[in-house]
């Protein structure tokens, strides 16, 4: 075993990039969870914004286009779950897990002409000396754009929610959606809104994945990473840097067994792999037995909302 070949440095940088895709769905749940509807179809939405990312910007060269119909695809698909829940009031579970089947489905149809192929390169953004600099240098500026856009948004987000009026309305729904109607608050609109947002967020996590981290199209290559953006919520306490947090948890201990394959450690592969969500699990476990962790979650979450009610 040589633990001496795992640089820290370029540790710390991979699982900035590995941590993405989970961020940016993540985000997007923190806000439709916080408007009082619990999606658990993200997967389906990221694997859907995989397929369409992947296929626009092979066809037409470039990652941007790619990246934006991947957030158009993934949010075309939240809106028909949207429509089911909220105008139709389906349930949201059920729909939900419907959706991430659904996507699945979907995406390995379209993607069968698309196997073996090589997308377009998604550039790191050029800092000039700055990328230069010792320990900072590679953390810090040698990253595309998706990267620092997930980090903005982590702090958009937080704002959003917390420091504007519309953020407040939109929190008001998801506490008491009856009391906020009431007043005259359109919470379907609202909620539809929400909806949106976190569809487009996940169809740019699903793009990211397979056109930066893993720049390849595999059926199935979400592997499991909307759960996990699911549970980094609850995680996070419906906070949007408690996200954060818990999603470099989850990239740092995806990089950080991948890194002791290669150093040779004496257990199987199988263990290693299956060690994040292990530990993700873990970690929510205890988090969630916390009792101000349940007294974060809104409190109309996953309730139906009726306008005639």
């Amino acid at each position: 075993m040589n633990f001496g070949s795992i640089d820290p440095v370029l540790l710390i940088a991979s699982l900035m990039v590995a941590a993405t895709p989970i961020v940016l769905a993540a985000l997007g749940e923190l806000v439709v969870e916080k408007s009082g509807v619990l999606n658990l179809g993200v997967e389906g939405m990221m694997i859907t914004g995989a397929i369409c990312g992947f296929a626009v910007a092979t066809e037409t060269g470039s990652p941007l286009a790619g990246f934006a119909a991947a957030a158009l695809g993934a949010m075309l698909l939240s809106l028909v779950f949207g429509l089911l829940t909220q105008v139709m009031l389906s349930n949201q579970v059920a729909t939900g897990l419907a959706l991430t089947l659904f996507g699945l489905g979907i995406s390995a149809l379209i993607g069968q002409d698309y196997i073996g192929v090589k997308p377009p390169r998604t550039q790191p953004i050029d800092f000039g000396g700055l990328g230069d600099l010792p320990l900072l240098g590679p953390v810090l500026f040698n990253h595309d754009w998706v990267v620092y856009l997930s980090l903005f948004m982590v702090f958009a987000t937080g704002f959003f929610l917390n420091r504007t009026r519309a953020g407040l309305v939109l929190r008001a729904c998801g506490e008491n959606h009856d009391a906020a109607h009431a007043i005259g608050i359109k919470v379907v609109r609202i909620r539809l809104a929400a909806i949106a947002f976190g569809g487009a967020c996940a169809g740019l996590g699903g793009a990211y994945l397979s056109l930066v981290r893993v720049p390849q199209w595999t059926e199935g290559m979400t592997a499991g990473a909307g759960w996990i953006a699911l549970a980094i919520v609850v995680f996070g306490a419906w906070r949007a840097g408690g996200v954060l947090l818990g999603a470099y948890l989850f990239g740092g201990m995806t990089v950080l067994q991948l890194n002791l394959q290669a150093a040779g450690v004496a257990l199987p592969v199988e263990y290693l792999s299956m060690s994040p969500y292990l530990i993700t699990i873990a970690v929510l476990v205890v988090m969630s037995a916390r009792r101000r962790t349940r007294l974060a979650a809104p409190a109309a979450l996953g309730r139906v909302f009726h306008a005639s009610s």
